[in-house]
């Protein structure tokens, strides 16, 4: 396919793709939200939202709307501006990691050869939205709250991010297309198992990756059981007390967004992306559209499966305490990825030098 000679063709096909990938996850996460709460009922032993629609389906709908029509209240003592334009930087920052994103063969915004330190750029920079937030309301809970969050996030970033270089050193690659494409064939081709059979014995050190990057994005995006800045018995929901309305609704759909943000981040670092587990050469007559969007349908699957095990999280773990959260940050998840680190590289030399 050539590229668009025209730059306003250009901008007009990129700005429909923007468009395009922001509704189809706006509306995903409406109903991942209803299924979040809905795992929650279940594991309670409750119905969950069931008035709205049929079965509740239009309950995340009537949310929005009730948020869009309430009141906005703003503290007189806040700075206006930027108490409406930290949940905007929430969410812009949020949406914006999703531009790296490769969901099917060809179905990516911007494929470029650094998409890792990208999304790790993005997910850095939105702790400012919550900072902001936190001091731009005037008050000492939100401004405690947020800086607690400050702390919890730049704690697990660094845990994440030497997660990410395991990956990136058996991968040989930080374009997330091509990291997709090395993890294509049978399961154990996924980075999880070492990236093929011949790496298989580095897979007992992967699967311990995969597990501190799953519960690392759990405190990265403020997820139960380590939702200590928005905990309501701690800090009266912390950095976000004093907001109400569109501005509150902007920062939970960021924070929506970013869970499922790191579903496909996990489902594409470490699980294969779109590739099923399976040779695929049976698809190689199919129209390169169906087989795009079959691909898309199994990450889709596995970003949804990833949303559970999330929401299960919130379900079934007790809320540690924040000393507890921050010793598992510093003196557990960090010292085990960078051993972790020296394991990958020191098996990758080994491997080049004698096999």
């Amino acid at each position: 396919m050539t590229e668009p000679t025209s730059p306003w063709l250009w901008f007009g096909l990129a700005l429909g793709q923007i468009l395009l990938i922001v509704v189809f996850l706006l509306i995903s996460i409406a109903f991942l939200l209803l299924a979040d709460r809905k795992i929650w009922a279940g594991v309670q032993m409750r119905k969950g939202p069931n008035v709205v629609g049929p079965f509740g389906l239009l309950q995340s709908f009537a949310d929005l709307l009730k948020f869009i029509l309430k009141e906005l209240i703003i503290p007189a003592g806040a700075d206006k501006f930027v108490f409406l334009l930290a949940p905007i930087i929430t969410v812009t920052l949020a949406l914006a990691g999703w531009g790296v994103i490769p969901l099917a063969p060809g179905w990516v915004i911007s494929d470029i050869n650094v998409g890792v330190l990208y999304l790790l750029a993005m997910s850095s920079l939105g702790v400012y939205g919550i900072i902001m937030g936190g001091w731009a309301s005037n008050s000492k809970y939100p401004f405690l709250g947020s800086l607690r969050s400050a702390a919890q996030m730049v704690s697990y970033e660094v845990s994440i991010g030497f997660v990410i270089i395991t990956v990136i050193l058996l991968a040989g690659t930080m374009n997330l297309t091509e990291l997709v494409e090395k993890q294509s064939g049978w399961f154990w081709n996924w980075n999880v198992f070492g990236g093929g059979l011949a790496n298989l014995p580095i897979a007992l050190v992967m699967i311990p990756m995969m597990v501190i990057f799953y519960i690392s994005a759990l405190a990265e995006t403020n997820r139960p059981p380590f939702d200590l800045p928005e905990a309501e018995s701690e800090l009266v929901a912390g950095y976000q007390v004093e907001y109400s309305a569109a501005p509150y609704l902007l920062f939970m759909l960021g924070e929506y967004v970013s869970i499922v943000l790191m579903c496909a981040m996990i489902s594409i670092l470490f699980f294969g992306g779109w590739n099923p587990g399976f040779p695929t050469d049976f698809m190689a007559t199919w129209a390169p559209t169906l087989q795009s969007f079959v691909l898309l349908l199994v990450f889709s699957a596995k970003v949804v499966f990833w949303f559970f095990m999330f929401a299960m999280a919130k379900a079934i773990v007790p809320r540690y305490r924040y000393d507890q959260l921050m010793r598992l940050g510093w003196k557990v998840f960090l010292p085990t990825s960078l051993v972790g680190v020296f394991l990958v590289a020191g098996y990758k030399v080994f491997q080049k030098v004698y096999l």
